[in-house]
C-alpha cells in the first residue's frame, strides 16, 4: 500500500514544515486526525501503550488483506506473499533509517528482544549482564535466564527516584565499574511502567567505552521518539509495531547493525550467514498483518514522529503540571522533556503495593470512566501508568486530573 492508498487524509492540511510545538495546540488539526479512528466512547481510553488502534485506512487495508489471503489461500502464500514481505521490509527500514539487510519482522517486540538476549553469543561464564527495574519483565526474564543458557552472573540496576537526566547517566557509569566484566547491557529506551525516556546514546556510549553490547528495547520508543536505531549507537534493537505506528497487532522487528549478525546464535538449524533472517524463524506469519505494515508507515509518515512527540508530551504534562503541587499524589514523572515521553505514572502517597495501585485504577474506572493500568516492578513499589495516545484530547486528560483528585480524597 502507498501513500495514494490514504484517501480519508486528502482533506488533511499537510504538517510539513510547521513548528511541532506548534501544531501540538493545533486542536482542529489533531481533531481532523482523530476522525480517522473509529474508537469506543465508554472509556477515557487511556492505556494507549498497550497497542494503538489502527486508523481506518490501515484497518480498510488490513480487511482488503485479510479477504485476499483468505481467498487465494496457499496459492497466494507460496507465490505472491514473498515479495509483499519483501515491499514491507523495505518500507519499515526507509521509515527507520536503516538498511533492509538489517530489519526482521517479527510478531512484536516481546518476541524481537527474546531473539537478541537469548541468541547473543559474545558471553562466557562468569561474565556479567546487567539490567535496570524500569525494563520490561519478559525481558528481565530472559536476562535471567542467561544464567543458566550461558553461565553468566545477572545483575540489577536500581534507576534513582526523582530521576534526573545526570543521574540515570551516573547511575549505569557506577554499574559498568562495579561490574567490570559485564558484556551486556539491557536498556529500556521508554519504560512501560514510568515512561522514563533514557539518554540511550549517552550511556551506550560509556559502554561502548567498556566493551559493553547494548541491546535496547525500543517497544516504546520507536513512532513517537525521533530518532533512528542507527543513531542511538545500540547494535541490537527490538521493535513494536503495533504500539505507536499503528500497525495491526502482532507486528515488530528486529533491528541488528550490518556486520553483526554473527554475534547471535543462528535459530535452530538455520545455517550461520551474515543473512538477519537465520536468527529467528517465525512460521507462518499473519500474512494481511504485514501487507498492511505499509499503509500504517504511510500514515505515520504523513503525520510525523516529531509532531506525534509534541502532541503526546503536550497531552502529559497537562495532567503531570496540574498535579505536580498535590501533596497527596506522588508523580513518577520528570519535568526535563529529556526524560519524557507520553507514559507517565503516579501513585497516591503512601500506597506502594500493587493491590492498593490496582484499587486506585479500578475505582477510577468504576467512578469516572478513565481507564488507566497498575504496573509493577519498580524499586520504590507498584504505581498507575497513564498513556495518552494522538487521538486523546485536553478535557480527557482533564477527566484524569478529576479523577486522581476523587482518588486522593
Amino acid at each position: 500500500m502507498a501513500d495514494a492508498d490514504l484517501h480519508d487524509l486528502d482533506a488533511l492540511p499537510d504538517p510539513a514544515g510547521r513548528d511541532p510545538a506548534l501544531l501540538a495546540a493545533d486542536e482542529h488539526w489533531w481533531a481532523r486526525i482523530a476522525a480517522l479512528y473509529d474508537l469506543t466512547d465508554e472509556v477515557v481510553m487511556l492505556d494507549n501503550g498497550y497497542w494503538g488502534s489502527m486508523a481506518r485506512p490501515v484497518l480498510q487495508a488490513y480487511q482488503r488483506a485479510t479477504a485476499r489471503v483468505n481467498r487465494d489461500s496457499a496459492w497466494f502464500g507460496r507465490r505472491d506473499f514473498p515479495p509483499l514481505l519483501e515491499h514491507a521490509r523495505v518500507q519499515l527500514a526507509r521509515t527507520l533509517g536503516v538498511g533492509a539487510d538489517e530489519i526482521a519482522l517479527t510478531r512484536g517486540a516481546t518476541e524481537a528482544m527474546q531473539v537478541l538476549i537469548g541468541g547473543y553469543r559474545r558471553l562466557s561464564p562468569g561474565d556479567t549482564v546487567l539490567y535496570a527495574d524500569t525494563d520490561h519483565e519478559s525481558m528481565i526474564a530472559a536476562m535471567q535466564w542467561l544464567r543458566g543458557r550461558r553461565g553468566v552472573d545477572v545483575q540489577r540496576i536500581v534507576l534513582p527516584e526523582p530521576f534526573d537526566h545526570d543521574g540515570i547517566v551516573d547511575t549505569y557509569r557506577q554499574a559498568l565499574a562495579r561490574f567490570p566484566r559485564t558484556r551486556l547491557l539491557l536498556l529500556t529506551q521508554v519504560s512501560h511502567r514510568n515512561g522514563v525516556l533514557l539518554p540511550v546514546a549517552e550511556i551506550g556510549a560509556l559502554a561502548r567505552a567498556a566493551g559493553v553490547d547494548v541491546v535496547l528495547d525500543a517497544a516504546h520508543g520507536i513512532g513517537q521518539v525521533d530518532t533512528s536505531p542507527s543513531a542511538l549507537g545500540a547494535d541490537f534493537v527490538g521493535i513494536n509495531l503495533h504500539k505507536w505506528v499503528g500497525a495491526p497487532v502482532g507486528m515488530g522487528a528486529i533491528y541488528v547493525r550490518r556486520g553483526r549478525v554473527r554475534d547471535l546464535d543462528p535459530y535452530m538449524g538455520e545455517a550461520d550467514t551474515d543473512d538477519i533472517d537465520s536468527r529467528l524463524h517465525t512460521g507462518t506469519v499473519n500474512f494481511a498483518a504485514v501487507m498492511t505494515l505499509p499503509t500504517a508507515l504511510a500514515l505515520h509518515r504523513r503525520i510525523g514522529v516529531a509532531n506525534k512527540r509534541a502532541r503526546l508530551l503536550r497531552l502529559r504534562n497537562q495532567w503531570v503540571d496540574a498535579l505536580r503541587d498535590d501533596a497527596r499524589v506522588q508523580l513518577l514523572a520528570s519535568s526535563d522533556p529529556r526524560l519524557s515521553s507520553a507514559i507517565a505514572a503516579f501513585r497516591l502517597r503512601g500506597q506502594c503495593s500493587m493491590q492498593a495501585n490496582t484499587e486506585v485504577a479500578e475505582r477510577m474506572l468504576e467512578h469516572s470512566r478513565v481507564f488507566v493500568v497498575a504496573r509493577d516492578g519498580l524499586a520504590s513499589g507498584a504505581c498507575v501508568r497513564v498513556t495518552p495516545g494522538i487521538v486523546s484530547t485536553p478535557a480527557q486528560m482533564q477527566a484524569l486530573v478529576d479523577a486522581v483528585r476523587a482518588m486522593a480524597r
